[in-house]
């Protein structure tokens, strides 16, 4: 392959993965859509979940859905609200913030600061895919 071939090939594959990260975020938001709406439907209808959720699993799909930033307590009364049973934790709101410390570690959560003792997270977007250009000597 020539080098304007490789660079072709660069840019079609840079475009693709752009597009297929765009479509990736609409799909994730979605799904954590369908997951509050589940939740909220089968705690109406009095049902039990048959696969129950995890903590981690739970405060993905919480995030993903909210679109602004949450705090720890946003996340506790939103699960809450979804009928997520954080009984089973002694201290829930201990366990959900290190589920958030973890994600934001893993780069799935934006660590947002506020006053102290009030700091937010807010799901993160998929990284961006950045080429790097040689400069041409003059």
């Amino acid at each position: 392959m020539k080098p304007d071939e490789y660079r072709r090939a660069l840019d079609a594959a840079c475009r693709e993965w752009e597009t297929l990260s765009r479509q990736r975020v609409g799909i994730e938001a979605r799904l954590a859509q369908l997951v509050e709406t589940i939740g909220t439907l089968t705690q109406l209808c009095g049902l039990t979940p048959t696969v129950p959720w995890g903590l981690t699993d739970a405060c993905r799909a919480i995030l993903q859905n909210a679109g602004k930033p949450m705090t720890p307590i946003d996340v506790r009364n939103r699960l809450a609200a979804v009928g997520f049973d954080l009984s089973r934790y002694s201290n829930d709101l201990a366990a959900i913030h290190t589920v958030l410390k973890r994600l934001n570690q893993a780069g799935e959560l934006r660590f947002i600061p506020r006053s102290p003792g009030k700091h937010a997270y807010q799901w993160s977007r998929p990284p961006e895919v950045r080429v790097w250009h040689r400069q041409r000597d003059k």
